[in-house]
Parts: C-alpha cells; structure tokens; sequence
C-alpha cells in the first residue's frame, strides 16, 4: 500500500512476490503493471482480498485504519513508521526478512549507507554550508519531513527548521512564511507531494522579496517520488539531487531550470 516497500521488493529481487500496490507507484516502472489497490489514504479491499495476499506492507500512522481493517477481515499486516535515515535502513531490512531475503536486503542496506558516506565526504570538501529551507507543502507551508531534513544536512546543506525534524506529523511542521523569511535561507528546495511546485507561489510570499534565495534565484525543485518517499528512492537518486543543489549553492553557481519560468533542478 506504499510505493517504498514495493521498490525494496523489487531491489532485492522479489518482485515477482508482489500481487498489488499502490496507486501512486512510479518505481520500478514495472511494477506499475500489477494490480492497483489503494492510495495513501484508501485501498480497495475487496481487491485485496481477491488476491490472497500472505501480507500486506504499509506506511505511517495515516494507514493505520486501512490496517485495522485489513486485520479485522483476517489479513496479516505489518505497519511500518520511518521517518529517519536509520528507519529507513532498518525498514529495508526488516522487508526483506519478512519475505525470506535478509540477505539480499542487508546487502541492499549497505549498499544505500555506503553511497550516504560518499556524499557525506564529498560535503565536508565544500567551501561553506549553505542555509536551507526544504518545503514539503505550500499552503500551509510545511518543512521537511526528518530524512529530508537529515539528507540536507549530510549532503553540506544547514536545515533553517531543523527543530521541526523532530515532529514526525505534518502539523508540527507548519511554518508562517513570515518565519521562514527572518530565517533567511539561500536556498529553497520544494517537494510538494504529488504536486508541480510553482515558483511565484513562492515568491509573492509575505516576506520573501529579501530573502536571499528569492533575491539570488536559488529555488529549486526535487520531485516527491525521489525524495518523499522513505526507501531506496531517497537514499539514491533523491540524495544525489539534493547534493548537487547544495554544492551548487556553495559554491555560488546556480543549476539550470528545466523550462523557462520553472523552478531549477537538479
């Protein structure tokens, strides 16, 4: 019922184990193939049922009534919780065991860690740490979750609402933009969830014609399949964006947007 878990499934080689997924579901591009059972926030379970799942995999405390009722209507499920890197390794580990591939997904687990070092190495060769503002959402303008928060960090990035990690739901991550403005951030990385960040939404924010992003056109964009998701997708190719935004800033070079008007990408 979460894109993650299928894509560590299919990393560590069972693939061919999985009898539905998500709705949202982009990666791997085969997978969009099998069965569709559910967003984030329903699942058809009728369809589920048809299926005979041995388990169903989910994610966050959002899908716990889905759960509730999937095992009310005797399937096994398991609910994962990640919000930090380490859960998220632990997470990719403990999908693998569940299916008979520790193995596989230990390997799986280093292979992520180690590409997580070498980006941490090559940001401690940078000039300077810019300031970061990561928005996961614009209306409200939320920060984001902790392993963007955490990914920002280690790629040689300084979150400017660090704090806000700690909460692991939405509304605890709710800034005014008036807030984020006197934080004054040199760059601002939108992943808004399911959605094409837009760059005067950002702008014309109350505040924000001084704030050194905007003023320098440091505004960037990672789509939410790369990054919001928390499993291989933002270990890999989400990380890898974020780092070349960083170092960009660092050092005082801009990356080019895709379209003109568009926000700049990675």
């Amino acid at each position: 019922m979460t894109e993650e878990t299928t894509e560590t499934l299919y990393r560590i080689g069972a693939g061919d184990l999985v009898v539905g997924v998500s709705g949202f579901t982009v990666r791997p591009p085969e997978a969009r193939k099998k069965p569709r059972v559910s967003s984030f926030l329903d699942a058809n379970f009728e369809r589920i049922l048809e299926l005979k799942p041995d388990l169903v995999l989910g994610f966050s405390d959002l899908q716990a009534d889905l759960g509730r009722e999937l095992c009310k209507r005797g399937v096994p499920v398991y609910l994962f919780n990640q919000r930090s890197i380490a859960e998220i390794l632990q997470t990719v580990r403990v999908v693998g065991a569940l299916v008979g591939r520790a193995e596989a997904s230990e390997k799986l687990a280093d292979e992520l860690t180690a590409n997580l070092e070498r980006h941490a190495e090559a940001a401690e060769k940078l000039p300077r740490r810019p300031r970061v503002f990561f928005e996961e959402w614009h209306e409200p303008l939320i920060s984001g979750i902790r392993w963007c928060s955490e990914l920002v960090e280690l790629v040689g990035g300084e979150d400017v609402c660090r704090e806000s990690r700690e909460h692991p739901e939405a509304k605890g991550r709710i800034f005014t933009p008036e807030a984020v403005a006197q934080r004054d951030p040199e760059a601002v990385i939108a992943s808004w969830c399911g959605r094409k960040a837009k760059r005067e939404k950002i702008v014309s924010r109350p505040g924000w014609a001084a704030v050194r992003a905007v003023v320098d056109d440091q505004l960037y964009e990672v789509k939410s399949s790369f990054i919001l998701q928390p499993g291989p997708a933002a270990l890999t190719d989400g990380v890898e964006q974020l780092a070349r935004i960083v170092a960009a800033v660092a050092r005082g070079e801009k990356l080019p947007p895709p379209r003109p008007g568009d926000l700049r990408a990675a």
